[in-house]
């Protein structure tokens, strides 16, 4: 009986110490690293109101499609992914002065951001719209809340970043942006 009790705490131990390691891993990378402050760049599944002045047959409202393009009558397909809504609007501007209008005015705006996504030991995981000042208590929230089995003090958030695929784990308090993916872990006791 006394050797079952020393096997079951060095167990333990050896459990507890490498998810101390496992967490000091993820420690080495800061949470600022995902609150970053940088310019919010389009991407496939934003919704985006255009405005050419004057133009009522090119102003609507257009989506910005799986390769990244936003297609407008007259100039076809405009390149959106990774460009600001400035840079988009510069973009129309210059193939629209292409021979088709003189001295274009083109504005650009956000109608609806992607949507994020979250996994893991939530309620109802799956795919949500984007609010604004979201944190990830608030998509933990839309997405029904924890399950028993989660760990509550923090998550993994995959976030695209200049091409690459940022990964870190952050309190729960953190900010969530758009096309987000947050996988919430389940815990061991």
């Amino acid at each position: 009986m006394r050797a079952t009790r020393l096997l079951v705490l060095l167990l333990i131990m050896l459990t507890a110490a490498g998810c101390a390691r496992h967490a000091a891993a993820i420690a080495d990378v800061p949470d600022t690293a995902m609150a970053a402050v940088e310019t919010y760049t389009l991407d496939s599944g934003d919704k985006l109101r255009i405005v050419v002045f004057g133009q009522d047959g090119l102003t609507s409202s257009y989506a910005v499609d799986a390769g990244g393009n936003v297609t407008m009558p007259l100039i076809g397909p405009v390149r959106a992914r990774g460009q600001t809504t400035a840079q988009l609007a510069q973009a129309i501007g210059a193939k629209l002065r292409e021979g088709y209008i003189r001295e274009p005015h083109v504005a650009v705006e956000i109608e609806a951001n992607r949507p994020f996504f979250i996994l893991g030991e939530v309620t109802a995981p799956g795919q949500y719209p984007y609010v604004a000042n979201m944190t990830v208590e608030t998509a933990v929230a839309i997405a029904g809340g924890f399950t028993p089995r989660a760990q509550t003090g923090r998550v993994v958030i995959s976030r695209p970043v200049r091409g690459d695929t940022l990964r870190t784990s952050v309190p729960i308090v953190a900010p969530v942006r758009p096309g987000d993916t947050i996988v919430v872990g389940e815990r061991w006791f």
